[in-house]
């Protein structure tokens, strides 16, 4: 079975510190969505969280000896499914970040971990027990 995706958008920062996670981030960016894919976003509002997938297209290629990896704040190895690495079998990525504005198709929003120009696979809106 062949999967094949496009990008609905990219990201863009200018920050140059970007934490490894988007819990431990402040920091902000932009998404700017593919103009076709402009009234998806009738109800995207500021100060609500969106989950955004994302490509990691600056990562290695996924080798067998990547299945184990030793994070960088943890003490022993672990099992790449049990990481939040960018180098995966399949490079997707996840991230929950706080919408702070929008504007014709671009999305602002703060609490990134993703690096300057990454591809944008999907948003959905963040759920959770009590939204």
């Amino acid at each position: 079975m062949k999967i094949g995706m496009e990008p609905i958008g990219i990201f863009y920062t200018q920050e140059t510190e970007i934490p490894r996670h988007w819990s431990l981030s402040g920091a902000k960016g932009r998404i700017e969505i593919d103009p076709a894919f402009r009234k998806g976003l009738q109800d995207v509002e500021e100060g609500r969280q969106i989950v955004v997938l994302f490509y990691f297209h600056n990562s290695p290629r996924f080798t067998p000896e990547l299945l184990i990896q030793k994070p960088p704040h943890r003490d022993r190895t672990l099992g790449v499914f049990s990481t939040c690495s960018p180098r995966r079998p399949n490079p997707i990525g996840l991230s929950v970040l706080r919408v702070t504005g929008l504007r014709d198709n671009v999305i602002y929003v703060e609490n990134i971990d993703m690096i300057d120009q990454t591809p944008i696979l999907d948003i959905k809106p963040h759920i959770t027990g009590d939204s």
